[in-house]
């Protein structure tokens, strides 16, 4: 028996959670929705609209819930993701960015509920911290002025 994954991230919504667990369970293969609660006569949502929404990404638990619009997401907290490579990337970012998401840099956006992503292919850190400083510095100037991040133009900065 999988021991229970002790620390869960806790996303607050307004009145979208059940809307984006969809949408973050349909990016990810291991992923779905586990429960729903939902809302009873004695609010303080509207009877029958979801409360709590447990969902699993990657394997990975998570929560949702609709909270109300007191507290918004910022770009202090993000879901960092390690691509496989440049398909993954241009997947996932164009699928986030899609309905009012943000491209920001460096590979950063935001999705259309405001939740900040990490969009990384496993190739930027490798490049990152080369052992040749200099390497590595065209690589980090290259990716900062990056939105999405391009594999290939990150390897040819590195190489000069």
């Amino acid at each position: 028996m999988a021991t229970p994954q002790k620390i869960i991230t806790f996303l607050w919504f307004d009145t979208q959670a059940e809307e984006a667990a969809e949408f973050y369970t349909s990016l990810f293969p291991d992923s779905k929705i586990t429960e729903v609660q939902r809302y009873g006569e004695a609010g303080p949502g509207t009877p029958g609209t979801a409360m709590v929404v447990g969902f699993q990404l990657a394997g990975q638990q998570f929560t949702a819930l609709n909270g109300g619009p007191q507290f918004t997401f910022t770009e202090a907290v993000s879901l960092y993701v390690e691509c496989e490579d440049q398909a993954e990337v241009d997947e996932l970012w164009e699928k986030l960015t899609a309905d009012g998401g943000q491209e920001s840099q460096c590979g950063w956006l935001k999705d259309r509920w405001g939740l900040s992503w990490q969009i990384i292919p496993k190739e930027l850190p490798r490049l990152l911290s080369d052992p040749d400083p200099e390497r590595a510095g065209r690589a980090m100037q290259a990716m900062l002025g990056m939105r999405k991040i391009d594999v290939a133009a990150l390897r040819s900065a590195a190489e000069g």
